[in-house]
């Protein structure tokens, strides 16, 4: 039943996304079609990932990235929340959170079931971080390189924006990884 949720879902995302690439496609809108056909594609990445690969993700995670989706997509881009100045910390806060959420689900689905006991709470706090620093660096990377080569203004504000970006990342991530580090000494 969640697997068919999680397959509606998606493919909700994706089509409300395909309609407005088209809308605005029609209407010379160019940029918000572009930002609503990579939302097809974004939209449809847990489908892909679920189908081409043994991974799967569980609802609460695709959700949270849906949810986070519409907010960064629609609500950013295209209606142009990211002007208030604070979107942008938010969503980059809300990603390191989702990042380090995904972070653990990979370790979950990736460690061997008896080594729970023996890995270190210090150790699931650090992949945890990690992975969700990793996260908002390669974000950066992205930004970076379309500025450089595509003419785009993805950074905003300059280096004051992407160090903002990955400090709001980082801190999202940590709490998360806190709490992970926290729940994994509880638990043993």
């Amino acid at each position: 039943m969640k697997r068919i949720l999680i397959i509606v879902l998606c493919s909700i995302y994706a089509l409300f996304m395909a309609a407005l690439s088209i809308y605005y496609k029609n209407t010379g809108e160019s940029f918000n079609s572009l930002v609503a056909a990579s939302g097809i594609a974004c939209g449809a990445l847990p489908l892909l990932l679920g189908f081409f690969t043994k991974f799967k993700f569980n609802l609460p995670i695709v959700a949270s990235y849906l949810i986070f989706l519409f907010g960064s997509q629609y609500l950013g881009s295209i209606l142009g929340w990211y002007g208030l100045g604070w979107w942008d910390l938010l969503m980059h806060f809300i990603s390191g959170g989702l990042l380090a959420f995904i972070g653990i689900a990979l370790y979950e689905r990736m460690a061997h079931r008896n080594a729970g006991s023996q890995i270190s709470s210090w150790f699931i706090f650090l992949f945890t971080f990690s992975f969700a620093v990793l996260g908002g660096v390669i974000w950066e990377i992205y930004e970076f390189s379309g500025d450089q080569f595509f003419d785009m203004t993805l950074q905003g504000g300059g280096n004051k924006d992407t160090m903002v970006d990955l400090i709001a990342d980082a801190v999202g991530g940590f709490l998360i990884a806190l709490w992970a580090g926290i729940r994994t000494k509880i638990k043993k």
